[in-house]
């Protein structure tokens, strides 16, 4: 695992490190968490795109059909 240097406030980081431990785990082990949500969102948000690409000349936007509609097919 590679190590990474972060600055922010020290009241933002003790916060955290509070809400961490009352969490039952550790700041590290939070972010690590956190980042790897962060890297995938981006990869979940382009499958979800392409899903809707494939889908959008499938899909009829509109009211009810029609009862010759319904028993065309």
């Amino acid at each position: 695992m590679k190590r990474i240097t972060l600055r922010a406030d020290e009241r933002v980081i003790e916060a955290a490190r509070r809400r961490a431990r009352s969490e039952q785990t550790t700041l590290s082990a939070a972010f690590r968490v956190w980042l790897a949500g962060y890297a995938l969102a981006h990869q979940r948000l382009q499958c979800s795109d392409d899903v809707l690409g494939q889908l959008r000349g499938q899909l009829q936007v509109g009211g009810m059909p029609g009862r010759d509609e319904m028993n065309a097919r």
